[in-house]
Formats: structure tokens, sequence, C-alpha cells
């Protein structure tokens, strides 16, 4: 059959699509009261006719018919059909966009009283460069013409029509990454006077990591679930930083309790979501309180902890609503940035 486009291989696997449909074509319908005299003043518009200009899908769009084949294309002998788009549809957006449209051609048949139908299936980019697609090879021209076959009917009357179906454009979408490497990927918190320390939980100071704010929380004596033999340690999102409905913010790193001598530290890795249901991660035994006086405090009584970063993930949030019937294009702009 036909191929898709003017410049397409003869080698492609061919993609067409043939079936009969009852119901009339959606975005345009052209009939024609003498197919013959058409043929005839083609002659004079470079052997095609073009339709009016129609709106549909928020564009504007003509179906272009060559009764005995598109020349250009060295096409003779069939009837070709094509939908072009109003350049002036696309030019209106700064920068000029891509549309893309999924096109089935329509031949009514009056003995079946149905439509015969043929496109080629996926949908097709229109642009300031590529205005126009369509098929070469609808239907042969002695198929066509001969009145037996319904197509021609009541002393020359026919109609073709078509379907433009454009696929919305993309509005929202997301970018995920993973940073590895860091300037300074260590902070380090100093807790002095560890043994003489009242409140059940401390809190350092926040600091940024991967675009985030971060804070540590440690209780000297564990938290509620541990009943005061292990030392507890969480890592936090910082109240400014917390994640959003939906959130995901994916961390790999290590928890350290320092060895005064510089050696033999104790540590764990994590590896883990947080969420907005899930701000913080830890341990609450993390370090027995028995062996912590006797390895982990210096000669000042004081426990120093570190957690060194080695993947952040961040997620940066896209949403742009474009109306194509508006003469404005709505600049691209991150709702939620994260480094």
């Amino acid at each position: 059959m036909g191929l898709n486009s003017s410049t397409a291989a003869s080698t492609e696997v061919s993609t067409i699509v043939k079936h009969w449909r009852e119901h009339p074509p959606s975005s345009y319908s052209l009939k024609i009261q003498n197919f013959s005299e058409l043929e005839k003043s083609t002659a004079f518009s470079d052997h095609k006719y073009q339709s009016r200009l129609f709106s549909y899908g928020g564009y504007n769009w003509r179906l272009i018919i060559y009764p005995k084949g598109n020349g250009e294309d060295n096409v003779s002998g069939f009837i070709s059909m094509y939908v072009e788009i109003d350049i002036e549809s696309l030019i209106v957006f700064t920068p000029p966009i891509e549309i893309f449209a999924e096109l089935r051609f329509f031949v009514y048949n009056k003995k079946e009283n149905k439509y015969f139908t043929i496109q080629d299936v996926g949908l097709k980019p229109f642009s300031a460069l590529k205005t126009r697609w369509g098929l070469q090879q609808v239907l042969p021209c002695v198929t066509f013409n001969n009145p037996d076959n319904g197509y021609i009917f009541e002393g020359g009357q026919c109609e073709f029509g078509v379907d433009v179906i454009v696929a919305p454009s993309l509005i929202n979408w997301e970018v995920l990454s993973f940073t590895k490497k860091y300037y300074d990927p260590k902070f380090s918190w100093a807790i002095k006077n560890f043994s003489e320390l009242k409140e059940n939980v401390q809190k350092s100071n926040s600091f940024p990591m991967g675009g985030k704010n971060w804070v540590l929380q440690l209780y000297p004596k564990g938290d509620s679930r541990v009943d005061g033999k292990w030392l507890s340690i969480f890592l936090y999102l910082a109240d400014s930083d917390k994640p959003e409905a939906d959130e995901r913010i994916f961390v790999r790193a290590s928890f350290r309790v320092l060895n005064p001598l510089g050696f033999n530290h104790f540590e764990y890795q994590s590896k883990k979501w947080y969420t907005e249901q899930t701000p913080a991660w830890g341990w609450s035994q993390f370090l027995s309180l028995a062996e912590l006086p006797k390895l982990y405090l210096d000669k000042e009584d004081t426990l120093k902890v570190e957690v060194e970063f080695k993947v952040v993930s961040a997620t940066k949030y896209y949403s742009t609503e474009a109306d194509p019937l508006d003469e404005e294009w709505v600049q691209l702009t991150p709702e939620n940035y994260i480094d």
C-alpha cells in the first residue's frame, strides 16, 4: 500500500492498517458533488485540492487530496491524502513547538454504507520543518472511479475525511539523579561532658548535604525502646527540608562513633529512602553503653560522632501547562528544585 511520508524509504516495513467504520470522520469531512470535474480542476492547482483550514485539537489543519496521486513523490494511479498543519499554529509559540498527532483517513463507500478507513499507525511529528503527513496510496484510481465499487455514486458524488488525534503534551515530569562526590562529605559532631548529660535527647546543628539540611539526633542513654543500655542515633531531615508528599530521597552513608586513638572506629552503614512518612532513619541499638566509656570517650569526656555521605539522591520536579489556544508560551520552570 502507500508510504507514510514523501521521504520514507520503499524498503520500510509497512505499518498501514485498513478497516471499515460506520462512524463518520470526527475532525473534517470533504464532500464532492462532481469528482470528475475536481480531477480536471486540479490540473491548475498542482494536481491537488486543498480544503479550507479547520480547527481541531487546538490547531489549524488542512486536508489535501491528490485525485490522481502525488506526482511530487512520483506516485500515479492512486488517490493520495495528506493533512497539513497551518504553520501559523506553530510559530506563535516561543520557541516553536512540535505537535504529535495520529491520522486516520476516510473514503465513504455508498455500497457498504461505511467508511473505508486507512492509517499509518503511530504518531506523526508536525513542526515548522515538517508540516505535512499522509498516505501516498489510499485507493487505486481504477477501484475508486468504478461506480460499481461504491466510492463514486449518484452522478459523481464522493466523500473524503480525516481524524486528527492530537497527543497531549507532556506537562509533568521529574528528573532523578544521584550525587556520589562531595567536596566535604563528612559532618563531625563533638558532644562534650557526655557522662554528665542530663537531657535524654541531643541534637546537632543543622548542616547541608546534597541540597538538603540535616540534623543528627543522639540519645545518650538510648531511646524509649532500649531501656538505657544503648546509644541511639538517628539522621533527620531538618524541619525546613521535610520531604513533600511523594518525594523520596535516597541516602547511603556511614555513621561512626570515633575512637580517640584515631583507629578502630565503631561504624554502621545505612542505605535508606527518606520520605514524608519517614523523614528520619537510624538505630535504637547503635552502640552498647557498656563499651562506650572504655573505648570512645576521650580524656575530656567528649564523644565524637561522624556521618559520611556516600550517595544522596536529588529530584527536580517540573510542570508546564501550555495551552495550545493561548498565544503565549508558558516557559518551563521548576516547581521544586533540589540540587
